[in-house]
C-alpha cells in the first residue's frame, strides 16, 4: 500500500472516531432550557392519545403527582430500565401516582408490541410528532419528569428519581 493510501485510510480511521465519541447515547442528555423547564415551574399541559385511542391530558390529572416518563422502544437503556419503571408504578400508584409513559415518534403497533412485552402497568402515550418531548426539553432518553398535584415541576432528576418519590410519598 502506497503512502497515500495509508493516510487516506488513516483521515478516515480518524474521522470515524471522532463522529463515534461525539454521538450521544441514549442516555447522555443535555441541560434543558432554563425557560422551558425547571424545578418549580408550571409543568407544560399537553393532550396525548394512550394505545386504546383515549386522550390523556395532563391538566386533568390535577390533584395527583404525575411521572412522566419519555421512552422509545429501541433505546436499550430504556429496556433495561423497564423492571425499574413497573417497580415505582407498583409501589407508589395506590398512593395516588400517575405514572405514564411517552414514546416519542415510532408507530402505535412498535409501541403496543413493546408494552406487551415488557408487561407495562401504566398509560403508555404516543408522542407522535415529538411535540411534547420537545416542550420539555427532551434531548436524552430515557429521561423523567415528576409534577406535583398542583401540576409544578418537581424534578427532572433522573438518577435521584427514586428518592424523590421516597421523599415525596414514603416507603410502601
Amino acid at each position: 500500500m502506497d503512502v497515500k493510501a495509508k493516510d487516506t485510510l488513516f483521515t478516515i480511521f480518524g474521522l470515524i472516531m471522532i463522529l463515534l465519541t461525539s454521538m450521544p447515547s441514549c442516555t447522555e442528555s443535555k441541560k434543558p432550557d432554563p425557560g422551558k423547564i425547571i424545578a418549580g415551574g408550571a409543568a407544560p399541559d399537553f393532550s396525548l392519545r394512550d394505545l386504546t385511542g383515549k386522550n390523556f391530558t395532563l391538566s386533568a390529572q390535577k390533584g395527583k403527582p404525575v411521572l412522566l416518563i419519555f421512552i422509545t422502544t429501541w433505546c436499550p437503556t430504556c429496556r433495561s430500565e423497564m423492571p425499574r419503571y413497573n417497580s415505582i408504578h407498583e409501589k407508589y400508584s395506590q398512593q395516588g401516582l400517575e405514572v405514564v409513559n411517552i414514546d416519542i415518534q415510532e408507530p402505535k403497533g412498535k409501541v403496543s408490541l413493546f408494552a406487551e412485552r415488557y408487561k407495562v402497568p401504566y398509560k403508555t402515550l404516543l408522542d407522535e410528532k415529538g411535540d411534547v418531548a420537545e416542550a420539555y426539553s427532551i434531548v436524552g432518553i430515557p429521561a423523567m419528569v415528576l409534577i406535583d398535584k398542583d401540576g409544578k415541576i418537581l424534578s427532572s432528576q433522573y438518577l435521584a428519581m427514586d428518592r424523590i418519590l421516597e421523599n415525596l410519598l414514603g416507603k410502601k
